[in-house]
């Protein structure tokens, strides 16, 4: 690109962001004409008070399933796996309880988050066969939705499925995998799947807030189960994470011309899609490991990643040859993603993000038709009307809401974008706005509540819940 970065300047800002947003710490890299620049600002643990560095390591948290992605499609390459072969032609034994699910569900079902199976895997303990027991265990796992109905973002399951899949085809566990296939040709040191093979040294340091008074504190979980490992697992630096993203914007090439994987594979990757129900907040479309985002007119590639305390951002944008990577050890709420991420972005003359949508007050809605109990495991919302409007409310696990401070019950005012997309503002001064669908009307009531990429069935109507 011909703009160059300010980096005192955009280190500054950051710097400025880290303190309004009590992050402790941000690395950020922007891979840009295929060249890389580096910042860090703060502390990688508030304990020590060591300061972060370009060479700190971070949790990618739900970024992992993008490098699963890329793996997955080496053997798809190689001929070795189809996108659209039942899992069971190398799984035969796969099953969950709806018969027609475990006939014909696909790779592809996976990796766009159509698959429907709920998270119901126990726990499958920290061995080397942790993800044949995942398989095992989904036996009676129902459906949340049909097959290939609607996106649902699947945390860990649809991931570890994949890994199993891989695993199978190649002899070899999936950490192994990964590294022989992904970071060994990437040539990346320091990224690894495997948490006890990560350079303390090195590591960032995991923080959670409770309240603006008490500030940062340290996570309570170093890191994630390894049932997470493919959805979750990966650690690696800002530098890394680019690195990675340059198969994308180069064809499946590595930053020195190794070829890891076919131009036709990348282009599967990002031109296999689905629609996603609440289209604000992260994207419109689901690819395979990828969100699509749609900056106005420009095509964008994301993904997102969350463990108990750390939190990864990528964004790549092909029209400026362009992915900017931030890794953080604390929030980053969505405000602080979208101020740091436009600082650099309109510093390099590149698409930036663009805000919300405003609510449309004026909109006349049937107000019944949302009402309703939508569920999941382990996740619970109730949508009433009240004085002409909707109101959700959203009820926390006891361990959480204690932990967090919180009431185990928290409502929030629904503000209507079109008779499907709302708003959904806070009062605390911790969160920022967020969105939600609901949508597939059937019988005069909706189907499903879909926010933060997961989708809640509708269990039952709140008059029936209330009687």
């Amino acid at each position: 690109m011909a703009e160059e970065l300010d980096m005192a300047r955009i280190k500054a800002r950051t710097a400025e962001l880290l303190a309004e947003y009590h992050v402790p710490s941000a690395a950020i890299a922007v891979l840009a004409d295929g060249e890389i620049t580096e910042l860090a600002v703060g502390v990688k643990d508030l304990t020590t008070r060591e300061p972060a560095t370009t060479d700190t390591i971070y949790q990618c948290g739900s970024l992992s399933k993008t490098w699963t992605a890329l793996a997955f499609m080496r053997f798809v390459d190689e001929g070795k796996a189809g996108l659209d072969e039942p899992v069971r032609t190398y799984l035969p034994g796969f099953a969950v309880a709806d018969p027609g699910v475990s006939a014909k569900v696909t790779p592809r079902h996976l990796l766009n988050h159509t698959n429907g199976i709920e998270e119901d895997f126990g726990d499958p303990g920290e061995g080397d066969d942790v993800y044949e027991r995942m398989v095992a265990a989904i036996a009676g796992a129902r459906q949340v939705h049909p097959l290939g109905h609607t996106h649902g973002y699947s945390a860990a399951l649809g991931y570890a499925v994949l890994a199993r899949v891989m695993e199978v085809i190649d002899g070899k566990n999936w950490d192994e995998i990964m590294k022989n296939r992904l970071f060994d040709p990437l040539g990346l040191t320091s990224t690894t799947s495997r948490h006890d093979l990560v350079d303390q040294d090195r590591a960032a340091t995991g923080h959670l807030i409770r309240s603006l008074g008490e500030g940062p504190i340290v996570s309570p979980l170093g890191h994630l189960p390894r049932s997470y490992g493919p959805g979750g697992n990966i650690t690696s630096t800002a530098r890394e994470v680019v690195l990675m993203a340059h198969l994308l914007l180069d064809q499946g090439r590595t930053a020195n011309g190794t070829r890891v994987l076919s131009a036709e594979a990348v282009r599967e990757m990002t031109g296999s899609r689905v629609p996603v129900p609440d289209p604000y907040m992260f994207g419109p479309e689901w690819a395979l490991g990828l969100i699509v985002c749609d900056w106005n007119g420009r095509t964008v590639y994301a993904h997102d990643g969350s463990t108990v305390g750390q939190h990864a951002r990528l964004r790549v944008l092909p029209d400026s040859n362009l992915a900017v990577a931030m890794l953080a050890n604390g929030g980053p709420r969505d405000g602080f993603y979208r101020k740091v991420f436009n600082e650099i972005l309109a510093g390099l003359g590149a698409a930036t993000i663009p805000d919300l949508p405003e609510p449309d007050l004026t909109l006349k809605l049937d107000l019944p038709a949302y009402e309703g109990v939508y569920e999941r495991l382990g996740t619970r919302y109730e949508v009433t009307a009240e004085d002409g409007g909707l109101r959700l409310t959203l009820a926390l696990n006891p361990f959480e809401a204690q932990y967090l401070g919180k009431p185990d019950r928290i409502t929030y005012e629904l503000l209507p974008i079109s008779d499907t997309h709302f708003l959904m503002p806070s009062d605390d001064p911790l969160e920022d706005t967020q969105t939600v669908a609901i949508y597939d009307f059937a019988d005069g009531a909706a189907r499903y509540l879909h926010t933060n990429c997961r989708v809640n069935p509708r269990v039952e109507g709140m008059a029936a819940y209330l009687r």
